[in-house]
């Protein structure tokens, strides 16, 4: 059975993407089309607040992406070597929250130790870091639509066909894939298995009318995986 993802790959170590890998344990033959790209914004703000650990009782990192920024600051300011020598240390010493196991891994990958990834949701994390202690937010990305989206998503069905199920990965990348869902599933729309990596986007693909078929118990290959291949039995109509 043929699994769409509409997500960026990512390999891992072994150089293939954790969820190709285990959607394949399960005998599913699964795709990857990103639908999303991303525009760095308030690099210099966010810079000058991670020189200042003092500042600050700790750190959120709400997403992989966050973690590239850290990457960019550190790059574009030449503070690489600050980082490693002070810097690294001080926000050590403090608490670091990741929403996910993905962020975590590279958070771990710039030095700094992670608490909160088992959370598996921001909603969750915010209830396991207590919503009385004062934050102050900065956005350091936007997500935009992928320039190859449609042209991408059309060569697949001209290919393959509609798929059996379909994840959709964040509500941003739910808005701007639907339509050329739709228009390419035509009346077949209805035989697909609707998938969610977590509550807020299988809330979004509710309030879009879609039947949400399966929603990850947390945002790894392994939950995702399990609940689409449950999903796809068929008995679970």
């Amino acid at each position: 059975m043929k699994v769409l993802l509409l997500k960026d790959p990512k390999e891992d170590e072994d150089g293939q993407d954790p969820y190709i890998r285990e959607l394949g344990l399960y005998g599913l033959e699964a795709t990857l089309i990103p639908v999303l790209s991303f525009n760095f914004l308030s690099l210099p703000s966010f810079s000058e607040k991670l020189s200042r650990p003092e500042g600050y009782g700790g750190l959120i990192f709400t997403s992989p992406r966050a973690v590239e920024a850290v990457e960019l600051c550190l790059e574009k300011d030449n503070k690489t070597e600050v980082w490693k020598k002070s810097l690294r240390e001080e926000w050590n010493a403090k608490s670091v929250y990741v929403v996910g196991h993905a962020t975590a891994s590279l958070v771990n990958k710039i030095g700094l130790d992670t608490q909160g990834e088992n959370c598996g949701n921001a909603e969750k994390l915010a209830e396991y870091i207590c919503s009385r202690i004062p934050m102050e937010s900065i956005t350091v990305y936007q997500k935009i639509p992928h320039p190859g989206i449609q042209a991408n998503l059309s060569s697949y069905y001209s290919k393959q066909g509609v798929p059996d199920s379909i994840t959709f990965f964040s509500p941003s990348g739910l808005t701007h894939s639907l339509q050329y869902i739709q228009e390419l599933s035509g009346s077949s729309i209805h035989q697909i298995k609707f998938a969610a990596i977590g509550p807020t986007t299988a809330r979004a693909l509710a309030a879009q009318g879609l039947p949400v078929s399966c929603t990850a118990e947390s945002p790894t290959p392994q939950a995702l995986a399990a609940g689409i291949s449950l999903a796809l039995q068929p008995d679970s109509c």
